[in-house]
């Protein structure tokens, strides 16, 4: 596995050129944070035109590229928020050809980072997942979205770019007869997906949601369906009670403590006595509590697997890993779809 030499963290840290956070949120606290116990004091935050209105955000005001341009001659840019968008992502990419623009990865959940010692204490589970990879697409997704993690450079993601109308026609090929479990079913997005790729017609879809507000919107997309069961509930592995934050809106998670209560049930629980063919989890960092409270439906009907695996920085190794021990003839494809940072990186198992 070949990567790059000094990870983004120490090249802020050794940099003399200033710095310029580009957006404001949750992404931009973390990065700021990140820059704080590296004592890395950034220049200034910017906003794309549109959104600059004299504000302020940790204490900077707000500017356009534009401003700092006219102000110093030699600076980096940091991206610090998530877009899919595909005029957002080319206008990211056009910025990187004018001037040096990297974005930190900076994990969604957890607070370890994806750095150059990260990658040395976990350098042989991802060398032995990158040897498990089915296809060469796989493996250079891997590499290349190791290097992006480690350096910052969009170039790596955008390189291995890929649709998911490829997924479904080539890897998961799903049929007209599947029997689906959505985790993380927000309004309905994923279960329109799924609709599309098998024309509408399917054996049962169950689909779990944890907020209250989002859940009521999925009822009401779901309304005319039928043989769609709902639970506003969470997954893990095992049925008792949790907490759930819905500070960040579809980012909201399952948390241990906290103040909003909510049920969690295990998939080994929902699909006791019924066979499960197609699985999705997108459940904000609780993928492989989610895995573990399945596992013996896993090893029973071995379904086909759509995986999140970017919300904590071992997700990359681990829930490869922990598939592969719950069933071993799963064989792994891995795709990074257009999405800067890479948060919507999915393993297909199949």
């Amino acid at each position: 596995m070949q990567t790059v030499k000094e990870d983004i963290w120490t090249f802020l840290k050794n940099t003399d050129r200033k710095i310029i956070i580009y957006g404001m949120g949750n992404g931009a606290d973390k990065i700021f944070s990140q820059l704080e116990k590296q004592n890395v004091k950034p220049f200034g935050v910017m906003a794309s035109d549109d959104f600059v209105r004299g504000q302020l955000f940790h204490g900077y005001k707000v500017q356009k590229l534009s401003d700092f341009a006219q102000q110093i001659s030699d600076f980096i840019i940091l991206t610090s928020f998530g877009t899919q968008r595909a005029n957002v992502i080319d206008n990211i990419i056009n910025i990187s050809r004018q001037y040096t623009l990297l974005s930190p990865d900076v994990p969604v959940y957890g607070e370890t980072l994806f750095d150059r010692h990260f990658f040395a204490a976990h350098q042989k589970e991802l060398q032995t997942v990158e040897d498990l990879l089915a296809d060469d697409l796989s493996r250079k997704t891997f590499d290349n979205v190791v290097n992006f993690k480690l350096s910052g450079n969009i170039h790596y993601l955008t390189d291995v770019f890929s649709e998911k109308e490829e997924v479904f026609d080539h890897i998961l090929q799903l049929g007209n007869h599947e029997t689906y479990l959505d985790l993380g079913a927000y309004r309905g997005d994923t279960i329109e997906e799924f609709l599309r790729h098998t024309n509408g017609n399917y054996n049962s879809i169950t689909a779990l949601e944890p907020d209250q507000k989002t859940f009521l919107k999925l009822k009401d997309y779901a309304k005319e369906m039928k043989n769609i069961t709902l639970f506003q509930m969470g997954i893990w592995n095992e049925d008792t009670d949790l907490y759930f934050d819905a500070s960040l809106g579809r980012g909201s998670s399952i948390k241990k403590d906290g103040c909003q209560p909510l049920a969690v049930t295990k998939i080994d629980t929902l699909f006791k006595r019924r066979t499960l063919t197609y699985l999705k989890l997108d459940v904000e960092g609780a993928e492989h509590m989610a895995l573990l409270g399945g596992k013996n439906v896993i090893q029973r009907d071995k379904p086909k697997i759509n995986i999140a695996a970017y919300h904590r920085s071992e997700d990359l190794f681990d829930l490869p890993l922990l598939i592969k021990s719950l069933h071993p003839d799963y064989q792994l494809y891995l795709r990074q779809h257009p999405h800067i940072p890479a948060w919507d990186l999915n393993f297909y198992c199949i």
